[in-house]
C-alpha cells in the first residue's frame, strides 16, 4: 500500500494545515515549501516536527531560510543521492586502483618472463665463469623485483578490500536509514510497505496465515498538546520499545505514521494475532511515562488496536482496509481495547466475515 491510498479526508486536511501554514508565514507555495509543512502536518518525519517545534517553542518566526534549510537536509532528493553517489564513486576508484596495480604487475611479469628466455639463451652460449657470475646475479635481481611486485600487489589488494568492506558498510548503512523511522528506529513506512508486499507473496507460495495490526495511541494529539512536543517523542519511543519486546522472528513492527504503528506477523493466525494484539496493549498500558526533566508522573498511556488476517486472493490495500476498520472501531467502542475482524463489532457494521480459506 503507498502513500496515495490513504484517507482522501486525512490528506485534504493536512494539505489545508499546510497550506495555512505558508499563508500565515507569508510564504510562497512553492512546491518545496508545501513539502515541507505537509510532511510537518502529517506528523510522518517526526525529527522535522521536533526542529519546527522547537524553533516555535522558542517565539521566532520561521523564515524562508529555514524552511529552505530544512527542505536541503531532510527532503531533497540530492541529499542521499550525493551520498550514494560518492560511495559509488569511491567504488569505482577503488576498482581502478586495483586493476592498474594488477596491470603493473602483469607488466612486470611479461618483462620477467622476457628477460629470463634472454638470460638463458645467453646461459647456453656462454662458458665464462665472470659472464656466468653475471647472468646469475641478473636472474636474483630479477627475482627478487618480481617478489616486490607481487608483495606490492598483495598489499594493494588487501588495502582495497578493507576500503571495499567498509564502502560496503556505508551503503548498508544508508540503506537502512532509508529504511528506519528516526525518532522511534522502527522500521519506516516505506519499509513496512516493501516487507508486507514480500510477507503477502511468501504466505500465498507456502500456504501460511498472515496477519496485521493497526495500532494508534489513544488520545496522543491530547497528550501531546498538555505535555509538549518532547514528552509526545517520548511516548512514540515509549511504544516502539513494547512493540519491539513483543515481536519475535520474522515479525515486523513499525512506524505506520504519526501516532499509528503497525505489526505485520508472519504465519500467524487470527486468534493468534489477537493474543500478541492484546499483549502489546497491555504492556504499553502497564508502563508509566516519567518527565525526564523533572520526574513528574505523567500518568499511563493507552492504545486501541485492529486485527485482520489475509484472505484469499486480497491485496495488500484492502488487508490493510479492512485491518483499519477494526482500529477505528476499537476507537469508537472506548478505546484502550483490541477489535478483530470477526469481532461482532465490526462484523456489525462491515461484511467482513471470518474466509473459509485464508491464503491462495
Amino acid at each position: 500500500m503507498t502513500c496515495e491510498t490513504e484517507d482522501p479526508d486525512a490528506t485534504f486536511a493536512a494539505a489545508k494545515v499546510a497550506l495555512d501554514q505558508i499563508r500565515a508565514l507569508n510564504q510562497p507555495a512553492t512546491p518545496r515549501n508545501y513539502e515541507v509543512w505537509y510532511h510537518y502536518a502529517t506528523g510522518h518525519h517526526p525529527t522535522v516536527n521536533h526542529l519546527i517545534n522547537g524553533i516555535i517553542e522558542t517565539g521566532r518566526r520561521l523564515s524562508q531560510s529555514d524552511v529552505d534549510g530544512i527542505y536541503e537536509k531532510y527532503f531533497s532528493p540530492l541529499r542521499q543521492a550525493d551520498r550514494v553517489d560518492g560511495a559509488a564513486a569511491r567504488f569505482l576508484e577503488q576498482i581502478e586502483t586495483v586493476m592498474s596495480a594488477i596491470g603493473n604487475v602483469s607488466d612486470a611479469a611479461n618483462q620477467h618472463s622476457q628477460d629470463l628466455a634472454n638470460m638463458s639463451n645467453r646461459l647456453g652460449e656462454t662458458t665464462d665463469r665472470a659472464a656466468l657470475k653475471t647472468i646469475v646475479e641478473s636472474l636474483a635481481h630479477t627475482a627478487k623485483r618480481m617478489e616486490d611486485n607481487n608483495r606490492a600487489l598483495e598489499e594493494k589488494l588487501t588495502s582495497s578490500k578493507q576500503e571495499i568492506a567498509q564502502l560496503h558498510a556505508q551503503m548498508e548503512a544508508i540503506r537502512a536509514e532509508s529504511l528506519t523511522d528516526p525518532l522511534t528506529t522502527l522500521a519506516n513506512r516505506k519499509c513496512f510497505d516493501l516487507a508486507f508486499g514480500k510477507a503477502i507473496a511468501e504466505a500465498r507460495d507456502k500456504g501460511e496465515h498472515l496477519s496485521l495490526l493497526l495500532a494508534d495511541i489513544d488520545h496522543f494529539k491530547t497528550f501531546n498538546d498538555t505535555f509538549g512536543h518532547s514528552v509526545g517523542d517520548q511516548v512514540l519511543r515509549l511504544v516502539a520499545v513494547t512493540l519491539r519486546d513483543n515481536v519475535k522472528g520474522r515479525d515486523l513492527a513499525a512506524r505506520y505514521g504519526g501516532e499509528e504503528f503497525a505489526v505485520v506477523l508472519p504465519d500467524t493466525s487470527l486468534r493468534q494475532a489477537a493474543t500478541v494484539a492484546d499483549q502489546i496493549r497491555r504492556a504499553v498500558m502497564g508502563r508509566e511515562l516519567m518527565r525526564r526533566s523533572t520526574g513528574e508522573n505523567l500518568g499511563r498511556i493507552t492504545m486501541s488496536v485492529g486485527v485482520a488476517s489475509l484472505h484469499a486472493n486480497e491485496s495488500a490495500s484492502a488487508l490493510i482496509e479492512r485491518t483499519d476498520a477494526c482500529l477505528y472501531a476499537a476507537k469508537r467502542a472506548g478505546r484502550n481495547r483490541v477489535i478483530s475482524e470477526v469481532d461482532p463489532e465490526i462484523a456489525s457494521q462491515t461484511d467482513v466475515k471470518r474466509p473459509k480459506s485464508r491464503v491462495a
